[in-house]
């Protein structure tokens, strides 16, 4: 009795068992279908939630892009595709042919041989005041007391003693001079890149007098009273060289009075800076 009810019992508790997994299952699917509702609902809200304005612009920049307005062969892409057809292929700019140089005149070509050297510029410089010395001589008809030369060493200018600046055997400036050695002084003002040196030039005639010992102290003495003339009229005196060389350059022969008076003279020379062009 006591097996049959315990057997029996068993058996009560597999079915409620069953039963009660039965019941139950259908939350499982109901819990499936409220969670593909919700995925639903959720991917319905996305998709109504695209910005329109976004999607307009980004659409019309893919179609200009593929239509040829900022890709080349755009129109092709669109059309064919990933086809290898090139019939429709905008063709390649053409390349720019080599433009030949054009080669400059010989007046206008490179610095290395059109460009002056300091030389000749020099040389230039030396011959302007050449002639503005000479154009002063015929004003003044001092031709015959003033000369020029462009020598290797610079520019020489000659000015001869008597009746000009010196007396004989003296190196006191005549008054005569102021005018001429003035002239001189604005030309070598206003030229200030030279060095400046004055020389003495005497005769071979011998002075013998308290003052003037020999021709070496008065030649010295009248270069000496030349540069002191030109530091009053403005020339620097860092400039400025005296040299007494006395009769040991004569311009002539001292064997006649024609020539001995020739070799008395000043000399003022703008000494070279550059090595004279060759002719």
């Amino acid at each position: 009795m006591s097996g049959h009810r315990n057997g029996g019992g068993r058996r009560r508790s597999s079915h409620e068992e069953v039963e009660h997994e039965s019941e139950e299952r259908w939350l499982l699917t109901y819990a499936d279908m409220i969670t593909l509702l919700m995925t639903l609902f959720m991917v319905l809200f996305a998709i109504s939630s695209v910005n329109t304005s976004k999607f307009e612009a980004l659409s019309k920049s893919l179609s200009e892009a593929l239509s040829g307005k900022i890709v080349t062969g755009g129109g092709s892409i669109q059309e064919t595709g990933s086809t290898q057809s090139t019939d429709q292929a905008s063709p390649e700019p053409p390349i720019p042919a080599i433009q030949p140089v054009i080669e400059a005149p010989e007046s206008a070509k490179g610095a290395g041989a059109a460009k002056k050297t300091a030389a000749d510029r020099e040389e230039e410089s030396f011959q302007k005041l050449k002639q503005q010395i000479d154009q002063y001589a015929r004003e003044h008809g001092l031709q015959s007391a003033l000369q020029t030369e462009v020598a290797r060493r610079g520019l020489v200018i000659k000015l001869l003693t008597d009746r000009v600046l010196f007396s004989s055997g003296q190196a006191q400036l005549q008054p005569a001079s102021t005018g001429l050695l003035t002239a001189l002084s604005r030309l070598l003002v206003t030229e200030v890149r030279h060095p400046i040196v004055v020389e003495g030039h005497t005769d071979n005639a011998p002075i013998a007098s308290a003052q003037f010992p020999t021709n070496w102290e008065l030649s010295t003495t009248r270069a000496t009273q030349v540069v002191r003339f030109f530091i009053r009229q403005g020339v620097a005196a860092r400039r400025l060289q005296a040299a007494g060389v006395a009769a040991q350059r004569p311009l002539a022969s001292n064997s006649n009075e024609l020539g001995r008076s020739r070799n008395r003279r000043v000399e003022i020379v703008l000494v070279r800076l550059n090595t004279p062009p060759t002719s």
